[in-house]
């Protein structure tokens, strides 16, 4: 089993759906984890708060990751906090899951809406990775959360799928990069997975997406954070530059 405790780890987008998860999981393996959010503050406290009272450890911190200074902002706030809390400023585990989803017919993309997209679901991993290894100590860890929708095509997603496909080759390429440092990097790959929105609970939608997935279900966020949670931990050492499905087998066809 994962075992994390002394470590510690950012999870970005942390203050619902799958991040929340992957917070909640990490924290439950013992590590002190940042709770990231860029509007979300309550729900954000709220994930701090059941970490707490499960007798973990979490804080909040708020950065807005699309403009040009957001992850300037993240790591001041990071890295006085994770000097408060443990007398240093080092990040074991750091999990790249804040992103904007939507969707575009590619008739329908504008130049505004894909520099957006691009702005928050690929540049901003790539700076906030460039900023992080300086706090990442050697055999640390780096999971990037991708999508599915990289191998299955869905027209009206071509713009997130893009920017999804772009993470991945940061793993690839930052997985070579900081192999003598034993740092792994790894793309963690979901399908529809249940976020909280209010498409889940329309009964159709939810029926359409659970016949995507071989298993004949939408995901439940636990499911993608177990898997995120092995990535962290000692046993997935030699693992890096993997992509893993949690598509739940929609992938297969």
């Amino acid at each position: 089993m994962p075992n994390l405790t002394d470590k510690t780890a950012l999870v970005t987008g942390a203050s619902r759906g799958i991040g929340r998860a992957i917070a909640e999981r990490l924290a439950r393996e013992g590590a002190l984890v940042a709770v990231h959010y860029g509007t979300g503050g309550e729900a954000a406290g709220q994930v701090v708060d059941g970490i707490r009272a499960a007798g973990g450890r979490a804080f909040a911190v708020q950065a807005e990751l699309g403009p040009a200074d957001g992850v300037d902002t993240l790591f001041e706030s990071l890295e006085a906090q994770l000097e408060e809390h443990t007398g240093s400023t080092r990040l074991d585990i750091l999990v790249n899951n804040a992103g904007l989803m939507g969707t575009a017919l590619p008739g329908e993309i504008t130049g505004e809406w894909f520099d957006r997209m691009m702005a928050v679901n690929a540049k901003a991993p790539l700076f906030v990775v460039q900023r992080a290894l300086s706090l990442i100590p050697d055999h640390g860890r780096i999971i990037n959360i991708s999508s599915g929708l990289t191998r299955f095509a869905a027209p009206e997603q071509v713009t997130y799928a893009m920017t999804k496909g772009a993470l991945e080759q940061i793993t690839l390429h930052l997985a070579r990069h900081l192999g003598e440092r034993r740092i792994t990097v790894n793309t963690v790959a979901p399908g529809s997975t249940d976020n909280g929105s209010a498409l889940f609970q329309i009964p159709a939608a939810r029926a359409a997406m659970s016949q995507l997935s071989a298993f004949g279900e939408v995901a439940e966020p636990a499911a993608i954070a177990d898997v995120v949670a092995f990535l962290a931990s000692a046993d997935a050492r030699w693992i890096t530059g993997s992509f893993v499905d949690t598509s739940g087998g929609t992938l297969l066809g």
